[in-house]
């Protein structure tokens, strides 16, 4: 029996791809992928297809450490429509119940976005990706099936207004990972006593990421005339993506046991958490977790062989 052939290029890192709307994450990923023609690489976290903005992909070794930013807190800019709830919580649902909206003062507003700031509880919205009994939210609202859901608790870390119409309102919020910017408006407009929906959505930021190096489609589309090395160009190195870690230092000799996966005292390393490990020539060998008796032990290691290409 032979073994199938591995199609794509080995590349590595991580791009901040700005997903344009109507173009839903996976086909986003795929679209770039074939760009790039890369072996591996996957997103970390989807996106609406109503929403744009940030959506990290990672490539090769990067999907190894694609978790961490899945989990990370995110930033978004988004204007809600006061009167009108959807089906969908956003612009693309269908209108099921229109209400005048309140000559609501700013005291009254601010005391409503205050009361949704800190933990909160969300009950997901049917159109979600969540999974009841092995099937997505979603396919069971397209059957016009809705479900019990279990509230979570998310935290909104801080939630601005930044501009104000009589029908609409304009925010930014940053929050933990599971929050739905679709639910957190229908909220407000409950409280406010008069519904709500997303009429649009930006994602700007995740993790350690933001907005400002963001790479477009046709961005990509012209440079992959140039070649794939301008395409390189692009990409992040996966460390980045927990770059408020720590640093852990590691001599050859010491490096060679983590390689092995075996766990290592180093003298002044950090006493708890999480680190990004460094071996010789500066060389980022991975990630690793400091244990109740102060090794570290190595979680996430990238490939030893590509690394020794790289250096």
């Amino acid at each position: 029996m032979t073994r199938a052939r591995r199609v794509g290029r080995d590349v590595h890192g991580i791009l901040l791809f700005d997903k344009p709307v109507g173009m839903g994450s996976n086909e986003a990923l795929q679209s770039v992928k074939r760009l790039f023609q890369a072996r591996k690489a996957g997103h970390t976290g989807s996106l609406d297809r109503l929403a744009s903005g940030l959506l990290p992909f990672c490539f090769g070794e990067a999907t190894k450490i694609s978790g961490f930013l899945l989990g990370a807190d995110k930033r978004y800019r988004a204007v809600f429509r006061f009167g009108q709830r959807t089906t969908t919580g956003d612009a693309e649902g269908q209108i099921v119940d229109r209400r005048p909206v309140p000559n609501f003062g700013e005291h009254e507003l601010s005391k409503v976005i205050q009361d949704f700031q800190g933990p909160i509880e969300q009950v997901p919205p049917m159109y979600s990706a969540i999974k009841l009994r092995g099937q997505r939210l979603y396919k069971l609202a397209h059957q016009g099936l809705e479900v019990d859901r279990k509230p979570r608790t998310v935290t909104i870390h801080h939630l601005q207004v930044l501009r104000r119409e009589p029908e609409k309102l304009e925010v930014e919020v940053y929050c933990s990972k599971g929050t739905y910017i679709r639910t957190l408006a229908e909220d407000i407009g409950e409280a406010l006593g008069c519904g709500a929906h997303v009429e649009s959505l930006r994602r700007i930021g995740s993790g350690p990421f933001d907005d400002r190096r963001l790479v477009t489609l046709p961005q990509l589309q012209v440079l992959a005339a140039e070649g794939l090395a301008a395409l390189d160009s692009l990409l992040i190195p996966m460390e980045a993506a927990v770059s408020d870690w720590p640093d852990v230092s590691l001599s050859e000799d010491v490096a060679y046991y983590v390689r092995r996966g075996q766990a290592v005292l180093v003298p002044h390393a950090p006493t708890h958490g999480w680190v990004k490990i460094y071996g010789d020539r500066q060389s980022f060998l991975g990630l690793g977790e400091v244990l109740d008796d102060g090794r570290i032990a190595p979680r996430r290691l990238v490939n030893a062989a590509w690394q020794a290409n790289k250096t």
